[in-house]
């Protein structure tokens, strides 16, 4: 069957599910990550001038790549698969588009060449293809994981062995998820002299997508390794906290409740996760062509406002611990505000937000008159 995106056109397998199988080349759920993806490579055109090259590393049906050789880009689609090589081809032929296609192995290729930017967007983890992404890559490594159930802590020994770190199930778990990705991310880049800033990071629709710029000095390395850190979280009353260093200093007990039941999560990115300037950006180069045009606007302007806290509260669990109703959210929001807190909307769902308050902090602030 024939998709249209953008300002292309793809021959694509009948689809069967959700890109899942080991003959499904094209994944639709997935429009809103590769919009974006449009958007933020015309963005980060204007950001980086020099930014010329771009692999689309598991290029599958090639609608990524073809899509980013449509904007001007210097493109590579690669793949293992000789029938997805063969459809980028005819798919790149069909819109009239000159690139690079090559029967490759992501790795070997990735060691061998260097590219502008590189996007690694496998099926499950991307662990296995990070290593030969940060060894050559100049500019920006884009990623996406899939496997959220080992990010987020509800696959606890997946995630301890794919990602090197401690994810927790708590009711923040998709940032949690988030922040142990840009963890393992800023780890396996500094083994090679190189620091990762977020520019923009999204969890939407059970993946994480986050687009890493790159500085190449040991200094910029260790720069992105000390905005690492642990979150200590309470199981019954919801506290949590946070400090910096790649060595836990566990809490014995709950300075809010005196509960036992605390859980270390780390080493996480504790960091900014968006660079808000940049997704304001971004948001500007999304056009109504995209077919998820009005989605990804309202993604990028709840992360533009996003406050940098590494974890975030959802109004509804909070309430529901509390015994009491919930608000709504911009009242809710006004109410923290009034008292003196920074807050706001976080991206992950309509009832969560951040605000550096406790608890207990927040509990007082938001109770009704």
């Amino acid at each position: 069957m024939h998709v249209s995106e953008g300002r292309v056109e793809v021959e694509v397998p009948e689809q069967g599910g959700e890109g899942i199988g080991d003959e499904v080349f094209f994944n639709p759920v997935q429009e809103l990550n590769r919009d974006l993806t449009v958007a933020t490579l015309r963005a980060y055109g204007d950001r980086e001038p020099r930014a010329e090259s771009y692999l689309d590393a598991m290029a599958a049906s090639g609608i990524r790549g073809v899509r980013a050789a449509a904007e001007g880009w210097d493109v590579t689609l690669a793949d293992i698969d000789a029938e997805a090589v063969e459809l980028c081809r005819r798919n790149l032929e069909r819109n009239g588009l000159d690139a690079e296609v090559a029967h490759r192995d992501a790795n070997a290729l990735m060691h061998e060449s260097v590219f502008d930017v590189v996007d690694i967007d496998p099926f499950g983890t991307p662990i296995p293809f990070v290593d030969a992404a940060f060894a050559n890559t100049r500019d920006l490594v884009c990623v996406t994981a899939t496997d959220t159930a080992p990010l987020c802590g509800a696959h606890f020994h997946s995630g301890v062995r794919k990602y090197g770190a401690i994810p927790r199930n708590t009711d923040y778990h998709t940032e949690m998820g988030v922040r142990i990705l840009l963890s393992a991310m800023a780890r396996t880049a500094a083994r090679y002299d190189a620091g990762v800033t977020p520019i923009l990071t999204h969890a939407t629709n059970h993946y994480v997508r986050t687009y890493l710029e790159l500085d190449h000095s040991a200094s910029d390395a260790n720069a992105a390794i000390e905005e690492l850190g642990h979150v200590y979280h309470c199981e019954d009353c919801l506290y949590r906290e946070h400090d910096e260093g790649l060595v836990a200093d566990p809490l014995d007990s709950c300075p809010e409740c005196a509960s036992e039941r605390v859980l270390t999560a780390g080493p996480l990115w504790l960091g900014p996760a968006h660079d808000a300037d940049f997704v304001a950006e971004v948001r500007e180069e999304v056009d109504d062509e995209m077919g998820t045009a009005t989605r990804a606007r309202r993604l990028l302007d709840a992360l533009e406002a996003e406050l940098h806290e590494p974890t975030h509260y959802d109004q509804h669990r909070l309430c529901k611990e509390w015994t009491r109703s919930a608000s709504g959210m911009d009242e809710f929001l006004d109410r923290l505000r009034d008292a003196g807190f920074e807050a706001s909307r976080a991206h992950y769902g309509g009832t969560t937000f951040k605000t550096p308050a406790t608890v207990s902090e927040i509990r007082e602030a938001t109770r009704a008159e």
